[in-house]
């Protein structure tokens, strides 16, 4: 049992934009590196037949299993959990599950010691509770409760005598039966979190937050990736790039935003991305490889955690990744004292 492998669903891995740079640093770090996917799998004899690059080209061949799997994407079917399961028997697995956005939310605020920097936020679970949060809360937002792509976010602001609801830029004013008759399906089809909105604003009137992209080394410890603004490239209120925002550069939207304050904000991002990927790991049985923090600064500069997710999109950066993820592995091989 020796080397990496790198599990996808896709069966070709000319179809799958990291796995290139995850063989080219292989190399260069003088790792065994093959792709494979589900069904590449024979438990049987103990083989896979997996794709290894060489010459230029990928060449599929018949492997023993690896130590160490880069498991870069979830099953899409019950079979390929299964197989997913049998493999954790066998190898050693890099990527693990956060949770949805309450269990994120709920063991750091049991924890303490991030709990200031976290939204109070609820389960949502009938429109009555929207209304009487509305009561005390002038605006609200309302999202899934798991990863969405910014897709499905609500935004409600109650004014004398309606409220305005606005998803992406679709704006709709109701009275309290309307927010009722209109709220009751989707709260009923789908499980959200209800949160007091914080406004993070560009000086323009852009709606923003940060992506603290952050991974282990080859020492095992955190290192920071990236770290960039999202951006609504439009009067929407969402900044998650899949939803129409853009990525900007860290360095001028910190001088253009926050002025003689630009370097403070830049080094308070870097120490929150560093300590609570650190204290995160304390929080799970499982340790993490890679995170994407999401976060925001209101008016006031206060620093406000938005969600955590496992695993961060990396388009166009596939290399960075590589670069300390590859190593990570070796550092996962020598840590179980695999040769």
């Amino acid at each position: 049992m020796q080397g990496i492998g790198m599990l996808h669903f896709r069966k070709n891995p000319v179809d799958v934009k990291k796995a290139y740079p995850f063989a080219a640093v292989a190399k260069m770090e003088g790792v065994h590196f093959f792709y494979f996917s589900f069904n590449n799998v024979d438990f049987d004899n103990m083989k896979i037949n997996g794709w290894m690059y060489e010459e230029g080209k990928w060449v599929q061949k018949q492997v023993d299993f690896p130590a160490v799997v880069i498991n870069s994407c979830n099953p899409k079917t019950e079979n390929q959990k299964i197989i997913l399961k049998k493999i954790k028997k066998y190898a050693i697995l890099t990527s693990f599950p956060v949770g949805n956005k309450m269990k994120v939310y709920k063991k750091v605020k049991k924890a303490k010691v991030f709990a200031s920097y976290l939204i109070p936020s609820t389960t949502l679970l009938q429109t009555e509770e929207l209304i009487s949060f509305l009561k005390d809360q002038p605006r609200a937002v309302i999202k899934p409760l798991s990863g969405n792509h910014g897709k499905k976010v609500f935004f409600i602001e109650k004014t004398e005598d309606q409220f305005k609801v606005t998803e992406g830029f679709n704006i709709m004013y109701m009275n309290e039966k309307e927010l009722n008759r209109y709220f009751r399906p989707i709260i009923a089809a789908q499980k959200f979190l209800m949160q007091p909105f914080i406004e993070c604003k560009t000086k323009s009137g852009l709606t923003y937050d940060f992506r603290l992209h952050v991974q282990k080394n080859g020492e095992g410890k955190w290192e920071i990736t990236l770290i960039y603004p999202r951006i609504s490239g439009n009067a929407k209120m969402i900044s998650n790039i899949s939803s129409g925002g853009y990525r900007g550069e860290l360095a001028s939207f910190l001088e253009d935003e926050f002025d003689e304050d630009s370097k403070k904000v830049k080094e308070n991002l870097e120490v929150f991305a560093l300590t609570l990927s650190t204290h995160l790991d304390t929080l799970y049985e499982h340790s993490f490889d890679e995170l994407g923090i999401d976060v925001g600064i209101d008016a006031n500069q206060r620093l406000w955690l938005f969600e955590v997710n496992w695993r961060p999109g990396s388009k166009n950066r596939e290399f960075d990744v590589a670069k300390l993820l590859i190593p990570y592995c070796k550092y996962l091989l020598i840590k179980n004292s695999i040769p």
